[in-house]
């Protein structure tokens, strides 16, 4: 009977930490996915401000492809900004419910120390993620001066791929070159905590 109520105990233990651990992979795959999905959106800024760039800087020759290369960059730049507003709105609202479960787990723990250290522990990831989202959520707001700047020489270049047209650029390229940094440096921020939280889910031995 002694034998049969320990078994009982085991298999509870064993059904308790079930939800936490799949929470642990589930949140893992979801900031790689996200680290995948952001570093595409920066290489996209990048490829985006070198065609700019390429225009604004060409000294002859015809420079309607130069000008058709980067307004085929644009709706790609569009959608990785609409991606990150997606994502900023996800980590917002259904993200936080991996730690849900994490945190029903961590309250069952009956032993003091192994809560308060399990505890701590999700403490330290919440943050992390909480870097996360801030630094997407400023990314985000920082894409709207960055894409209107982007539309505005599309919008001046349309009927003018001249030029003349492209030297009235210069202060809105400019303007976008600031921009394109402050989008640029809030990614990378995000990026780096997200390198970090995935290692720090990570299954893997160290």
């Amino acid at each position: 009977m002694k034998m049969k109520t320990i078994l009982t105990a085991l298999s509870l233990a064993a059904l308790l930490l079930i939800p936490a651990h799949a929470n642990q992979e589930q949140l893992a795959a979801s900031m790689k996915e996200a680290r995948v999905e952001t570093g595409r959106t920066r290489d996209q800024l990048s490829a985006t401000l070198a065609t700019l760039t390429a225009l604004t800087k060409q000294e002859k020759g015809d420079l309607r492809p130069a000008y058709k290369a980067f307004t085929a960059e644009l709706p790609q730049t569009e959608a990785a900004a609409g991606w990150t507003r997606v994502r900023v709105a996800w980590m917002k609202s259904d993200g936080l419910q991996y730690f849900e479960g994490w945190q029903k787990n961590i309250n069952s723990i009956n032993n003091e120390s192994l809560r308060k250290k399990s505890q701590k522990r999700l403490d330290a990831v919440k943050k992390s993620y909480g870097k996360v989202l801030a630094s997407l959520e400023v990314a985000a707001e920082k894409f709207k001066p960055f894409l209107a700047d982007l539309g505005d020489v599309q919008k001046t270049l349309a009927n003018d791929v001249t030029a003349t047209g492209v030297k009235s650029l210069r202060g809105t390229v400019s303007d976008a070159n600031f921009q394109y940094k402050a989008v640029n440096r809030a990614i990378n921020d995000a990026l780096d905590e997200m390198k970090k939280m995935e290692s720090s889910l990570s299954s893997e031995a160290k």
